[in-house]
């Protein structure tokens, strides 16, 4: 498996965790400062996946277009999507296929950090209307010291100590306020989070296992499958398991002029 390439993964997706309504809320409002009608409001989601965040966005009744590269992710979007105000296409963040000034937000849902930001942030500034919005989001596991959790975290890392995390795991400490204003694309970031809990069946929570690329990809075949035997025996007494998350999102004003 290489990195940063889900087709072998889209298909454990749908058990990945979803993001808090609550927050989303919040950031709509944020977003939509001039109080248009939602179903006026355009919205891209870009490396949408397979549709986890794209069903939240689509349930406020806004017009999606949910661009994604991988053609499995896609696929596998497009049967758990249904809502008539959704539009899946081909693109990137480095190239969306979208047209200028069409969108009032851009949003990454624990995608961001697999792009290019010297060319994604020009792109969602060309893409967004002048004052449009770009929200970079995602959801960690809020993992606390001596947990059931963090014990699992411990294992992974004695398995595999040269471990690198892509994503916004414990390990990503990466400044995404200076990060986003880094191109002079986008102005006044701002941040918000709050807690999030999932209850997942042991099936459902290996599942999710299952969908993490980065791990994957630098395990290998037979230590991923230690890994996976780990994960199995730590939850083994359990019948429901109750995972914390840390639902955590920066976003930008676009700088582009009106003219």
């Amino acid at each position: 498996m290489k990195q940063g390439d889900f087709t072998k993964v889209a298909q454990y997706y749908h058990n990945r965790p979803a993001y808090s309504t609550n927050l989303l809320e919040k950031l709509l409002r944020c977003m939509n400062e001039n109080h248009k009608n939602l179903q006026a409001l355009n919205v891209v989601e870009v490396g949408a996946g397979t549709g986890k965040m794209t069903q939240l966005l689509a349930n406020f009744g806004m017009n999606i277009v949910a661009v994604e590269p991988n053609l499995n992710m896609r696929l596998e979007g497009q049967k758990a999507v249904k809502n008539s105000n959704v539009k899946w296409q081909e693109g990137s963040g480095e190239c969306t296929g979208v047209e200028d000034n069409f969108a009032d937000w851009v949003m990454m849902a624990s995608s961001f950090h697999w792009t290019d930001p010297k060319k994604s942030l020009p792109e969602f500034s060309r893409i967004l209307k002048p004052e449009g919005y770009f929200t970079a989001i995602w959801n960690p596991r809020n993992i606390e010291k001596g947990s059931l959790f963090d014990e699992i975290e411990q294992e992974i890392k004695a398995i595999l100590p040269e471990l690198n995390r892509v994503s916004s795991g414990a390990q990503n400490v990466k400044k995404w306020e200076e990060i986003l204003v880094s191109t002079g694309d986008f102005r006044d970031c701002f941040f918000m989070e709050c807690d999030y809990i999932e209850m997942m069946d042991k099936e459902r929570y290996m599942g999710a296992w299952h969908s993490v690329n980065d791990i994957q990809a630098q395990a290998g075949e037979e230590r991923w499958k230690k890994i996976l035997s780990m994960i199995e025996s730590k939850i083994s007494h359990l019948k429901i398991v109750e995972v914390p998350y840390k639902i955590r999102a920066w976003s930008v004003k676009n700088n582009k002029s009106r003219s």
